[in-house]
C-alpha cells in the first residue's frame, strides 16, 4: 500500500488547537513536516551569519551546533513524521495522534530551544528525549501488528540514538572523540534509511505515474546493492584503512547506480513528483564517489557528505513532504509550478553547496550565501504553500 493511500475515520469538527483534536495533531506528517521546514528556513542562515563573521560570536551556535541541528533537528524531525504517518499504512492500526503526536512535537522544540540556549547537559537531556520516545511508540504499532519487515527501523532509530548521545558526550568531553564522528555516522544510518525505503517506492511510484517505465526491481539484486552499501557505511564509521574504505564506498556508488538505472529515471522527466526522488536518490551515488575520493586523500569528507545531506537527503525530503502532503490531505497527486520551483531550488543549492567545497578559496563565500538562499527559499515555499495543508483538515472531509 502506498503512503497516499492511508484513510482514516472522519471526526467531526475541529477543535481548538490546545485540546489536542486539530487537524494538526492527526497524524505525524503534519506537525513535523512544518517543524522541520520552519527550522530549514530559520536555522540556514543563522548559521551563515556567525559562520561569515556577521554576527556576534555565540558560545551555542558553532559547527557542532549547525551539523547537529541539521541531522538531529531536521532530518530526524521529517525521517519520525514519516514514518509515524508510514506505520499507519503498514499496520493499520493508529500510530500517535492528538495529545500523544503534540507531546512528541512538543519534546522536539524544546530540544530546538535547549541546543540554543541551554547548558551543555540539560541540552543533552532534553534532545536524548525525543528520538527513545519515538521509536518507542513506533515498536509498539509494530510489535502489535505483528510487523517484522520494518522492525529493522526500530534498530536505525536506536543507532541513531547513540550516535546522538555520542555527539552529546563527544561535546561534554566524556568520550573521547571528535563531535564530528557521530554525526558522519548518523548521516550514513539515514543514508541507509533512504536507500531502503527508496529502494521500496521510488519505482512502485514510477510505475503508477510514468506511462510505460516498468521498473526493473529484481528482490536479489537488491540485497546485494544494500548488503555493499551497510558495508560502505560500516567502513567509515569505523575507521578502515583508506583504500579499503574508498573501495567500499566506490562498490556502493556503483550498486546504488545500477540500482537507480533499473528504476527508469529517464520516463520519469516530464513529472516532478518522480524526476526529484530519481535526482536526489542519484545524490546518493555522488556522495559515496565523493568519500570514495575523499578516503584517498583527493578532495574533502565534508564535500561528500553535503553531497549526501543537501542533495540526496534534502532533496528526497522534500520530494516526500510534497508528495506525502498531497496525498494525506486529499489532495490530487500533481506537481505544479510551486512545487518545481521547491525541487529546483534545493537541487540548486545542492550544487552550489557541493561545488563550494571544490572551488577556490575566493568563491567560497559567495557560494555558501548562493546556496543558502536556495535552501531557505526552497522551504519558505514549502510553508507558504502547504503549511494551509498541513494546518487544516482533509479537503474530503476523512482524517489523516
Amino acid at each position: 500500500m502506498s503512503l497516499h493511500m492511508i484513510e482514516e475515520p472522519a471526526t467531526g469538527a475541529v477543535h481548538p488547537l490546545w485540546s489536542g483534536q486539530h487537524a494538526l495533531w492527526a497524524l505525524g506528517f503534519r506537525p513535523f513536516y512544518i517543524l522541520a521546514a520552519l527550522l530549514a528556513v530559520l536555522f540556514i542562515p543563522l548559521w551563515l551569519a556567525h559562520y561569515l563573521g556577521w554576527a556576534g560570536a555565540s558560545t551555542h551556535i558553532t559547527l557542532g551546533w549547525h551539523v547537529h541541528e541539521m541531522v538531529f533537528g531536521f532530518a530526524i524531525a521529517v525521517v519520525v513524521g514519516f514514518l509515524l504517518t508510514a506505520g499507519r499504512a503498514w499496520t493499520g492500526l493508529q500510530t500517535p495522534y492528538g495529545a500523544h503526536l503534540a507531546g512528541l512535537a512538543l519534546v522536539w522544540v524544546a530540544a530546538r530551544v535547549a541546543m540554543l540556549t541551554a547548558p551543555a547537559w540539560l541540552a543533552a537531556g532534553i534532545d536524548l528525549l525525543f528520538l527513545p520516545m519515538a521509536a518507542w511508540s513506533m515498536y509498539r504499532v509494530l510489535h502489535r501488528a505483528g510487523n517484522k519487515r520494518n522492525m529493522f527501523l526500530i534498530v536505525l532509530l536506536g543507532l541513531l540514538t547513540v550516535a546522538n548521545a555520542a555527539f552529546h558526550g563527544a561535546g561534554m568531553g566524556i568520550l573521547p572523540i571528535g563531535q564530528v564522528a557521530p554525526i558522519h555516522a548518523a548521516i550514513l544510518l539515514i543514508v541507509l534509511i533512504e536507500a531502503v525505503i527508496g529502494g521500496r517506492v521510488i519505482p512502485m511510484f514510477t510505475d503508477n505515474m510514468a506511462p510505460g517505465a516498468k521498473s526493473l526491481v529484481l528482490p536479489r539484486n537488491d540485497k546485494i546493492a544494500l548488503a555493499v552499501v551497510v558495508a560502505a557505511v560500516a567502513g567509515w564509521v569505523f575507521g578502515a584503512p583508506g583504500p579499503l574504505a574508498a573501495g567500499l564506498a566506490f562498490l556502493a556508488c556503483c550498486a546504488t547506480a545500477l540500482r537507480l538505472a533499473g528504476w527508469k529515471p529517464q520516463r520519469t522527466l516530464r513529472f516532478p513528483l518522480l524526476w526529484i526522488l530519481h535526482l536526489s536518490y542519484a545524490w546518493i551515488c555522488a556522495g559515496f564517489l565523493l568519500l570514495a575520493l575523499a578516503a584517498l586523500g583527493i578532495g574533502t569528507a565534508s564535500t561528500a557528505f553535503h553531497a549526501l545531506t543537501v542533495g540526496s537527503m534534502a532533496g528526497l525530503i522534500m520530494g516526500m513532504m510534497t508528495r506525502t502532503t498531497l496525498g494525506h490531505t486529499g489532495r490530487k497527486m500533481v506537481a505544479g509550478k510551486a512545487e518545481t520551483a521547491m525541487y529546483v531550488l534545493i537541487q540548486a543549492g545542492a550544487f552550489l553547496r557541493v561545488g563550494a567545497g571544490m572551488a577556490p578559496l575566493a568563491w567560497r563565500a559567495g557560494l555558501l550565501i548562493a546556496a543558502g538562499a536556495c535552501w531557505s527559499m526552497s522551504f519558505a515555499l514549502f510553508l507558504l504553500v502547504y503549511a494551509p495543508y498541513l494546518w487544516r483538515a482533509r479537503v474530503d472531509g476523512k482524517e489523516g
